[in-house]
């Protein structure tokens, strides 16, 4: 049973900061590329950034500078820093995973930051 669980979503204010962790269980966590996703209120799930088994990594236009996705292959675990947070940062985040050659995927359950203006 795949289990993806987000944590470190919170409260904080304009210009903080946060990390948010996902801790991947019952997958070859190596093999997958991961992601963070988010979706405020109203709004689709849109992707922030991803990471490949290999380290690539790509952001959406709206983080670039500000966040940072990093994974740890032997602690199965994903990361998101955020830095310089504004208002409109305000989501639910989810963890993703996909497997490219079975073209699988998974969701976390999700972890909601706030940022207050």
């Amino acid at each position: 049973q795949v289990q993806l669980v987000e944590s470190g979503g919170n409260l904080v204010q304009a210009g903080g900061s946060l990390r948010l962790s996902c801790a991947a269980s019952g997958l070859s966590f190596n093999l997958n590329i991961m992601g963070w996703y988010r979706q405020a209120p109203g709004k689709q799930r849109d992707v922030v950034a991803t990471i490949t088994s290999a380290g690539t990594t790509t952001y959406a236009d709206s983080v670039k500078g500000r966040f940072t996705i990093s994974r740890d292959n032997a602690k199965n675990t994903v990361y998101l820093q955020m830095n310089s947070l504004k208002a409109e940062d305000t989501a639910v985040y989810y963890c993703h995973a996909y497997h490219p050659w079975y073209r699988r995927d998974y969701w976390g359950q999700g972890t909601q930051v706030t940022v207050s203006s």
